[in-house]
């Protein structure tokens, strides 16, 4: 019985040492090709062999998510949005606001704060609140 013990270690020991050798040669090419650009550039190819600009990849990425909420919001029940109308809406450049605008929202704010204060709610910040605010208006 003792025998037959040293044996199978030695079968086993063999064995591990004929996978490692395998492994090592096998993976040698994969550790050569890091870095290569290989995994992952697939993607970027618009199939006539120029790769996409960084905005043609952030539209087609914002254009999958909003039909991935889309699929969501069937699954649920729910009637789905245009894709193309909120596509527009997220990449619009921001509203331009002049001076006069941006010393009405402070005014504003303010205002709103002062009131909450009084409440005695929590203050919002003025600024935080103005950036807002200004994004609701594009």
């Amino acid at each position: 019985m003792q025998e037959a013990f040293g044996t199978l270690i030695w079968v086993v020991a063999i064995g591990g040492a004929i996978v490692a050798i395998y492994t090592l040669v096998g993976t040698g090419r994969s550790y050569r090709e890091i870095g290569d650009g290989g995994i992952g550039h697939d993607e970027d190819d618009r199939g006539d062999g120029a790769p996409m600009s960084a905005d043609a990849e952030r539209d087609m990425e914002i254009r999958q998510l909003l039909e991935g909420r889309n699929a969501r919001r069937a699954r649920r029940g729910e009637a789905p949005q245009d894709v193309e109308e909120q596509f527009a809406a997220l990449t619009r450049p921001p509203a331009t606001v002049d001076d006069e605008l941006r010393d009405e929202i402070r005014q504003h704010v303010l205002a709103r704060n002062a009131r909450r204060v009084r409440a005695g709610g929590e203050p919002l910040d003025v600024e935080q609140e103005i950036v807002r605010r200004i994004s609701e208006l594009s």
